[in-house]
């Protein structure tokens, strides 16, 4: 499976053995389930887009709902354990949202039926973050962190550079370096457009 969208690298026979062994009750079976799929949690919180402070709250609703379905979850149903826990998981994670930051999706229906002008308005910004995020993954990998960190999340450059372990300098320098190389791309992509 693949560990970038959030599943496990398991072995689908090496997975069943361990399934059979956490339904009779191995602790360890059980443990090395929930450490294979540990990565979706971590995958689906970088797409909701939390604020940094958040984000450890976050996993941590994730996990529970990743132990949940590992505990709830009959495999001899002949389910797919990662389409269960998907759901388990991402609803813990929006509960914990809409309980703590009120930031739990609308239904789209819903939003246009109080705001229908504000539709156009909304596809221009969706195409503007596609267009972004496309331009962030042109950029080298540690330029990307500190454009995301600096200017998507807001964190203080201080905290980054300690992070980082280089100094604030060299963080404002990655910064222009990234915002210059975006600028550029947004340019080309304007010219091909208007031609």
């Amino acid at each position: 499976m693949d560990e970038v969208r959030g599943r496990a690298s398991l072995a689908p026979d090496a997975e069943k053995i361990l399934w059979d062994g956490a339904a009779g009750g191995d602790e360890e079976c059980r443990e090395s389930l929930i450490l294979a799929y540990r990565p979706m949690v971590f995958w689906l919180a970088r797409r909701l887009h939390v604020p940094y402070n958040s984000y450890p709250d976050l996993i941590q609703e994730g996990m529970v709902g990743l132990i949940s379905a590992v505990d709830n979850f009959e495999p001899s149903r002949s389910n797919k354990f990662i389409t269960y826990a998907y759901y388990k998981v991402k609803g813990r994670m929006v509960n914990f949202l809409q309980r703590s930051e009120a930031r739990a999706p609308i239904p789209v229906e819903e939003m246009y039926l109080e705001r229908p002008d504000s539709f156009e308005e909304d596809i221009d910004s969706m195409e503007w973050h596609i267009s972004l995020d496309d331009g962030l993954g042109a950029l080298p990998a540690r330029e990307r962190d500190i454009v995301r960190s600096l200017i998507i999340e807001g964190r203080n450059a201080s905290d980054v550079a300690i992070e980082q372990g280089v100094g604030v300098s060299h963080i404002y320098r990655l910064q222009r370096r990234a915002i210059a190389r975006l600028k550029s791309l947004f340019i080309k992509e304007d010219a091909t457009s208007d031609a």
